[in-house]
């Protein structure tokens, strides 16, 4: 039987007269891929922001593993389990990209950060060489491109082990041929028990990588479909179009 991970119950959030999540209802078990989709001004960022503790909904409740972590911050969101990245990382000037990742692991104290077991500098070196950051390893962090530090971002994401890992525009600035390898990371960690919430707008690494999409339309869910079947939900295709299809059509 299928365990909830994470549960989202009626969440709302307005800014002003705007309303931005209208009661969303979501459920995402363990060891799920869930791609979190919508046009643009939908609310994906938002709902982002209000599980991941940077932004308190004004109604309803976010659970992880059946624990309540509505409004708490997002540090101690983190120690729940949740891990995100964010569409436009800021990385640390005077740390290269090895150092930032060393410095990620939560196993070790603050004073024991340097002093590195040959284990814990392979994890590092594991994920450099899988992301394809092992030639800019010894570079200040903030000197990579954007798609480098989105690389490092994620990897910096994956280092801790969370349960529950929530991507937002993971490929955007990506080069095309690092993404079927970020797919193939992606499901690597999820065999290794982590399950992903993935904002994208690349349906082509949806496909690849989710085995289910959510999908908002001006803060309601308008569907929860396998991506094989966003095509043929009028109200999906309603919501990205701009308007609705004849009976018997479908997106192309």
């Amino acid at each position: 039987m299928p365990e909830p991970l994470l549960t989202l119950d009626t969440l709302s959030k307005a800014f002003g007269a705007h309303q931005v999540l209208d009661g969303v209802d979501v459920t995402i078990n363990r060891g799920e891929i869930v791609g979190l989709l919508g046009p643009n001004g939908s609310g994906k960022s938002t709902l982002l922001n209000a599980i991941s503790g940077f932004m308190a909904p004004d109604g309803g409740t976010v659970a992880i593993a059946g624990r309540d972590i509505t409004g708490l911050p997002a540090h101690r969101v983190t120690q729940a389990g949740l891990a995100r990245t964010f569409q436009l990382p800021a990385m640390p000037s005077r740390m290269t990209v090895r150092d930032v990742l060393r410095a990620a692991d939560t196993d070790a104290g603050t004073a024991r950060r340097m002093l590195r077991t040959p284990a814990r500098d392979s994890r590092v070196d594991r994920l450099l060489l899988t992301f394809r950051l092992s030639r800019v390893a010894d570079l200040p962090a903030s000197s990579l491109s954007g798609g480098q530090k989105k690389l490092l971002s994620v990897a910096l994401a994956m280092r801790g082990a969370p349960e529950l890992l929530c991507l937002d525009e993971p490929t955007a600035g990506v080069h095309p041929e690092l993404r079927s390898e970020m797919v193939s990371a992606l499901k690597a960690a999820n065999r290794q028990g982590t399950t992903l919430l993935v904002i994208e707008h690349d349906m082509l690494f949806i496909r690849q990588l989710c085995t289910r999409c959510i999908v908002l339309d001006r803060g309601k869910l308008i569907a929860d479909c396998a991506p094989e079947e966003l095509e043929h939900n009028p109200a999906v295709v309603e919501a990205y179009l701009g308007k609705a299809i004849e009976k018997g059509k479908t997106a192309r």
